[in-house]
């Protein structure tokens, strides 16, 4: 395990004082004000991380699927090969530990076929490994997915290195009347390495398709990495409580292995490495519902927003907009809308969507979209592209789109920002000078070859060439454990923005209904 120290006190070898990071120090005051008590377990600032490249400096940290910009054929996977690779690489590289999180089923196709080949790798290498494999189960949809089904499966594909692979597998759901269950998307071995971001290792979504979705992770190594293996740490130790619960956790082992609440912790060396680089980044998680009710030791008594218009089924709670106690066990939130806010001349936000599958959540965050709005009228230029809402599911949330038009987040926008300006004119001209509103496609073709609509599933925030967030966590309501890094490095902002938000807008921006450059506003 890396030592979690202060960005400040990292910098690389002979490289002098660290950079200003002012959007790390905003996030960082609010965390420490919304969730003290979870600091080191959900939420931990810390330097001296490196993006992990296949060549110092390099942009390939940046893993995206499919990677095919302008090719609507997608014959070409780039951005998919890398990512498979880069998972081998680093479970070949595990000396102790591996842990995967995704969201249900388990994974599957290449993705297992990835694991498989680093694990047998270092285990060829007589390492002695436990591997925890987490998964968060939708109820009635996940009843199929069952964790010694594959872990028999894991095991088999492991043949003879089976025996010096210790497993835990499990699903977990913490509240089903909350709609609560793991989200988070994380390979972490050794404390040292991670990768995470919006990727689930689902083969049929994002591989043996011609109409692959459209995702981003990053690689990371450094103390960062052990943050993360620590609010794994976090999820088990509830699921390890409830194992003998099957309404909310399912559980298998190999080898006789006890559930390992605290892996992480349990498997950390005395003497951690030094650190590899000097980038800052804040590692933020949230535990959803039926975790943790409150951080007790927070001060924070936020001024809660109210809109008749968010709800959407009568007694359903609101945790996003009307809860305290919830924003205190769910710091991710808090940290995105700050990393919002302290934008001083430009926002891109590129997401599946910005509003939630409405009934049974509420509607929209009125904080996200008030800390936009705010923004806009102090002339910050925002761009947001979200996914084609042809992928709309029959029940919202059934494809890769929860809204009919794109006038449900610029009208949103615009009544948002007249509370500000003083009438809805005022709002639509601040809004029609400062706004960029596009649906996602990457090439010139308006549907994959196929025919099928363009799906896109980040999760990424990004100020000011500077600074960004690229994790699980949505902008839209969702009460679900994620987990993701805000990372503030001129110099990655510039390979996001170069091999991702650039390209994108480029083919995503013959869809826009709202493009200040244009002078188009149709809103």
């Amino acid at each position: 395990m890396f030592a979690a120290v202060p960005a400040s006190a990292a910098p690389a070898a002979g490289s002098g004082p660290a950079a200003p990071a002012p959007h790390l120090d905003a996030v960082e005051q609010t965390l420490r004000q919304v969730s003290p008590g979870l600091e080191g377990q959900v939420w931990e600032r810390t330097g001296g991380n490196v993006l992990d490249a296949s060549t110092p400096g390099g942009g390939d940290w940046l893993l995206q699927t499919p990677g095919c910009w302008g090719d609507d054929t997608c014959a070409a996977r780039p951005g998919t090969e890398r990512l498979l690779a880069k998972m081998t690489e680093n479970v070949s590289r595990a000396t102790r530990t591996v842990d995967i999180s995704t969201l249900a089923p388990f994974p599957n196709g290449a993705f297992q076929d990835a694991i498989v080949a680093g694990l047998k790798s270092s285990a060829a290498r007589g390492n002695k490994l436990t591997v925890r494999v987490l998964v968060g189960a939708a109820p009635i949809y996940h009843m199929n997915v069952l964790p010694s089904k594959y872990r028999d499966e894991l095991v088999a594909k492991l043949g003879a290195d089976a025996r010096n692979v210790d497993l835990n597998v499990a699903s977990m759901t913490t509240s089903k009347t909350s709609f609560s269950w793991n989200h988070s998307k994380l390979l972490v071995v050794d404390g040292q390495s991670v990768i995470t971001g919006g990727i689930n290792d689902w083969k049929d979504d994002y591989l043996e398709t011609a109409h692959p979705v459209a995702d981003v992770d990053l690689a990371l190594r450094g103390p960062a990495a052990a943050s993360a293996g620590r609010y794994l740490d976090e999820l088990w130790s509830w699921t390890c409580q409830n194992r003998n619960n099957i309404a909310g956790v399912w559980f298998a082992s190999s080898n006789g292995t006890a559930c390992m609440p605290a892996m992480a912790k349990d498997t950390a060396p005395a003497a951690p490495p030094a650190a590899p680089g000097d980038v800052p980044a804040i590692a933020v998680g949230g535990l959803g519902v039926g975790i943790k009710r409150s951080d007790p030791s927070s001060a924070f008594r936020p001024t809660l927003p109210s809109a008749a218009d968010t709800k959407c089924v009568v007694g359903l709670h609101d945790n996003t907009n009307a809860d305290r106690d919830y924003d205190t066990v769910n710091p991710e939130e808090s940290a995105l809308r700050t990393l919002i806010s302290s934008a001083k001349g430009h926002i891109e936000i590129s997401q599946q969507d910005v509003n939630a599958t409405c009934p049974p959540l509420p509607r929209y965050d009125i904080r996200v979209y008030d800390a936009l709005a705010a923004r806009m009228a102090a002339g910050v230029k925002v761009r947001i592209v979200v996914s084609d809402p042809a992928n709309r599911g029959a029940v919202g949330s059934g494809g890769y789109s929860q809204i009919k038009s794109l006038s449900e987040i610029s009208d949103t926008l615009r009544d948002r920002l007249a509370l500000l300006t003083g009438d809805q004119g005022a709002a639509k001209a601040t809004m029609c000078s400062n706004l960029q509103l596009a649906t996602f496609r990457s090439s010139k073709s308006p549907t994959w070859a196929d025919g099928h609509p363009y799906a896109q599933h980040h999760k990424v925030v990004s100020v000011d060439d500077s600074a960004f967030y690229i994790g699980s966590k949505n902008l839209y309501p969702a009460w679900l454990q994620d987990f993701g890094y805000v990372v503030e490095s001129p110099a990655a902002a510039a390979q996001l923005n170069a091999q991702l938000l650039a390209p994108q807008w480029r083919y995503s921006r013959a869809t826009a209904t709202i493009d200040h450059e244009r002078s188009l506003c149709q809103a």
